[in-house]
């Protein structure tokens, strides 16, 4: 017997696409409808089986859903929850996958003055360089974390099926404040994204770049792989989350600062310390997830 009745997903990329698919595999809702701008991407997503049936119109696709969750991208997110919102059934369980909370929860508030009870913004911790439905995988959730922001308003109701849905895709899941969620992603995610994109477009720019990319090791494709993700997504991030994305890039610029004076004074003993605490730290991040996921990192 499936866990869910209607679980409409709206945005078939990346993110949705694998939530859809993961659903179907696992037989976890009766009905599976997508909805987005690009018939395309949902006619593949029909043909492919990850979902049952799919609309253009928003609020044929919301109709009598028990779960709805929203996978466009951060900006578009804002506009597609307040008309969900409107749209929906009061008893409509609503939420999304984006990568920034705060954005989401402001909108709700200035538009309701608070976020509704059958609000719960979540943010799957998982992706890939690679977009669109053709990168879906219904494995992509499997032991990652999930962190719900639910606001003091949210049901327990809500963030009970949330959590559930979640869980039942394979998803580890916790919960946190939107502030403090948005803080730790602009270190751990935003931060990293950017600094790639830049990395490459500095390297790109250089005369010799021809053969900078045709014998670039290891350590140069495994820092810069994330700089293949999508440009308008990651655009979008930056602007969602500029402020803690900001002051990451001050304490990152300060820590580079430090290093550029270290190497230009020779302080040898000053660049092992660094670097030593830098492995230690790094370590130790390896065997956390070695131990989630019982391999080494």
């Amino acid at each position: 017997m499936s866990q869910f009745s209607k679980v409409s997903i709206l945005s078939l990329g990346l993110m949705g696409g694998s939530l859809a698919a993961a659903l179907k595999q696992r037989n976890l809702a009766q009905t599976i409808v997508g909805w987005g701008y690009r018939e395309a991407s949902l006619e593949k997503a029909l043909v492919k089986g990850y979902i049952d049936s799919y609309s253009l119109d928003l609020a044929e696709a919301v109709d009598g859903a028990e779960i709805v969750i929203i996978c466009s991208p951060a900006k578009v997110a804002e506009t597609v929850l307040l008309d969900v919102v409107r749209l929906a059934s009061n008893d409509t369980i609503i939420s999304d996958v984006a990568s920034v909370k705060e954005n989401l929860s402001h909108v709700l508030i200035d538009a309701f003055g608070r976020v509704p009870a059958n609000v719960v913004l979540a943010h799957p911790i998982a992706g890939s360089e690679n977009s669109g439905i053709d990168a879906a995988n219904a494995q992509l959730y499997v032991d990652h974390n999930v962190i719900l922001t639910p606001a003091n308003t949210s049901s327990n109701q809500a963030k009970q099926k949330v959590t559930a849905l979640w869980q039942a895709v394979g998803a580890n899941v916790s919960e946190m404040p939107v502030d403090e969620h948005d803080r730790i992603l602009a270190g751990t995610s935003h931060l990293p994204h950017l600094l790639a994109f830049n990395m490459v477009g500095a390297l790109a720019k250089l005369p010799t770049s021809h053969d900078v990319f045709k014998y670039a090791a290891g350590g140069l494709r495994d820092f810069t792989r994330i700089a293949a993700s999508d440009p308008q997504m990651w655009a979008e991030i930056a602007l969602t989350n500029k402020q803690a994305i900001l002051n990451m890039m001050a304490m990152y610029h300060a820590e580079f600062q430090a290093l550029v004076q270290e190497i230009e004074t020779e302080d040898e003993q000053a660049l092992i310390e660094r670097f030593r605490s830098a492995k230690a730290s790094r370590d130790h991040f390896s065997a956390l997830l070695s131990k989630r996921h019982g391999s080494g990192v």
